[in-house]
């Protein structure tokens, strides 16, 4: 069977789910593996981060995983979607159809397209039915509606909270790395998963903070009292699988106790880790202690935090960060008397909707930054490539340094998620932030009398801070975004680097949808799902501001025999290796996720701080109505 035949099979299993009449197969007629599916009922949401619906959701993947073959996965996949929870089923056959050999090549349908409900006001999929009814034999185009007004000072941040790539991104991050993922059943590991956790996430609060910034924002005020009253958060989204609303959480409500989990226990772990990061050891089930080093404290604290399989204790360290969204997410019903479904933030791919989960996220990086301000700072010799200089870097765009954002239109197809009773194609017309393409020069200077394998590390960090002061670099390093990760060879003396943005190692090349993966487009065996892993491209940079807003682009160069891992991949599927590794592999890079801005910097300047292979480039970016 060609990967072609693959797809389009895989393809059948994703189409309308949101309201497919379904034929369920009675319990006795059912194959014996699937035993145990179906307990979350069809119609609920569900999250990935409440440990029910994730305890069957991995029964599941773990199931279709271990089929004999692609015809047996066929088969137990087909049966298992007419009575396992909609949601649940696609988490589930997503990250089996990921990982099995057999599908390498078969890529899964982009969750937008799954379930254009989760990213589609709920007056815009009205408003597209209307269309459909008074034109049934024409192709349909409706914008998409506004979720709020300026009457909110957070609406100014919703062309970033809602936009489509990037919530599609982080649900995809989570079939990538399951924090159900047991090695011993999928056949691999996946390395510094704890830390990619730790810094994915980091990388999404520096990003939002430095778009808070471009629009004259302050930056975000970090979760941190479990007693505080939230600000209220209206998402506009209805789940078709239900016709329920995904709650919204009017202004002043706080978190209550839920029938799994107290606000105390939240408390009670929150204390625990900080003071296994302050004694420097966690403590296993069996009370073993496990020192927490500078080369696997983030991790083992990343797993402890989320909590995912890895966590060495987690009746004692608990679920901060996965109960922190339930919780939310319940805010407005904890007992479930109303019945209602929960808000957005209980799922991966609508939780970056919500400004809670920004503010959310930035209190669970702060324990990771508590750590990181126990390991003793970089020195000089730490930093530097003997012999290599940068002398200089210019970003090549229509101005040099100068990088002009703007929105730009795109479209969204419904059909698929959707049964409009239409053969016709129903597009939502969307506005998303892009910038215009530019290239990186970096000009080096090699006098260690050699050629020299280098690794090269791109960053962008705002220059000042809401009130126009200058940021210090302990205070700037935690807003720095990275850019760009590659490895180059240093011919002996002076030469040019020269470096695409669209190459960057945090974004994905592209994104397949339904209409390209059935006409069998960028279906080959030469590629596997992992590829749709990564940052949106069109992300990549800030806004920035009318005016224009002072960006510092540092450029770094490491000895790459340093940095290089034992057992590198061939390179396939490296997309985005900053945020999602490389599949089945080690994560090509020895230095902590984040370096040199990971660790508590004591140099009043920035100048200060700089190393000869380092340098910093003043960028202006400047966004244009």
């Amino acid at each position: 069977m060609t990967v072609k035949e693959k797809q389009t099979r895989v393809c059948s299993l994703f189409t309308k789910l949101t309201s497919v009449s379904k034929t369920i197969v009675p319990v006795d007629q059912r194959d014996p593996r699937l035993h145990g599916i179906g307990k979350l009922a069809q119609g609920e949401l569900f999250s990935c981060f409440h440990e029910k619906g994730l305890a069957e959701a991995t029964k599941l993947y773990e199931t279709l995983y271990a089929a004999k073959d692609f015809e047996d996965f066929m088969i137990l996949a087909k049966q298992a979607r007419t009575f396992a929870n909609e949601g649940l089923f696609v988490y589930a056959a997503s990250v089996a159809i990921l990982h099995r050999a057999d599908c390498r090549g078969v890529t899964v349908p982009p969750i937008q397209e799954i379930f254009p409900d989760r990213f589609v006001p709920t007056e815009t999929i009205s408003l597209a039915q209307k269309e459909v009814a008074n034109h049934p034999d024409k192709d349909i185009k409706v914008e998409i509606e506004s979720t709020g007004n300026i009457l909110d000072p957070e609406y100014r941040m919703s062309y970033f909270r809602e936009d489509v790539g990037t919530n599609a991104h982080h649900w995809h991050w989570h079939i990538v790395y399951p924090a159900t993922w047991r090695p011993e059943v999928m056949g691999s590991i996946k390395d510094r998963k704890g830390e990619l956790f730790y810094y994915m996430h980091q990388q999404m609060c520096a990003r939002y903070d430095c778009e808070r910034l471009s629009n004259g924002m302050r930056r975000m005020i970090p979760f941190h009292n479990f007693e505080e009253n939230l600000e209220g958060y209206a998402p506009h989204l209805t789940s078709l699988v239900s016709g329920l609303q995904y709650s919204s959480r009017p202004q002043g409500f706080s978190l209550h106790d839920l029938k799994d989990v107290d606000v105390q226990d939240m408390t009670r772990w929150r204390e625990r880790i900080i003071e296994a990061i302050h004694l420097r050891y966690v403590e296993d089930e069996k009370h073993q202690r496990i020192t927490l080093t500078p080369e696997n404290g983030i991790d083992i604290l990343g797993s402890l935090l989320e909590s995912s399989y890895e966590s060495k204790n987690k009746l004692f360290y608990g679920s901060l960060h996965n109960w922190g969204h339930v919780m939310m997410a319940n805010i407005t019903d904890p007992d479930g008397r109303f019945n209602e479904n929960p808000g957005v933030m209980s799922d991966t791919s609508t939780s970056l909707r919500d400004p809670i989960f920004y503010r959310y996220h930035r209190f669970i990086d702060n324990i990771f930054q508590e750590y990181k301000s126990t390991l003793t700072p970089y020195t000089k010799a730490d930093l530097e490539f003997p012999g290599v200089q940068v002398v200089s870097v210019t970003v090549n765009a229509k101005v040099p340094n100068f990088i002009t954002t703007h929105m730009k239109t795109d479209e969204l197809e419904l059909t698929h998620g959707i049964d409009l009773g239409t053969t016709h194609s129903v597009k939502v017309l969307y506005q998303h932030l892009d910038h215009e393409p530019f290239t990186y020069t970096i000009n080096v200077d090699n006098g260690s009398g050699g050629a020299k394998q280098a690794t090269v590390r791109i960053f962008l960090g705002p220059k000042y801070d809401e009130l126009g002061n200058r940021l210090d670099p302990e205070h700037q390093r935690t807003l720095c975004i990275e850019l760009d990760k590659f490895q180059v060879e240093l011919a002996a003396g002076k030469s040019s680097i020269t470096r695409d943005h669209k190459l960057s190692s945090v974004t994905v090349s592209e994104t397949h949808n339904f209409a390209k993966l059935l006409a069998g487009e960028g279906v080959s065996e030469a590629t596997t799902e992992f590829c749709s892993c990564g940052w949106p491209e069109h992300m990549l940079i800030p806004r920035g501001s009318h005016k224009g807003t002072e960006f510092d682009l540092f450029v770094m160069l490491t000895d790459y025999s340093k940095d290089a891992v034992d057992g590198e991949s061939s390179g396939i599927c490296q997309d985005a290796i900053s945020y999602c590794g490389a599949k089945d592999q080690k994560y090509p890079d020895k230095k902590p996720m984040g370096f040199p801005f990971d660790r508590v910097i004591q140099a009043g300047t920035v100048h200060e701080f700089l190393t000869p292979n380092m340098s910093v480039t003043d960028v202006k970016i400047k966004h244009q109505v």
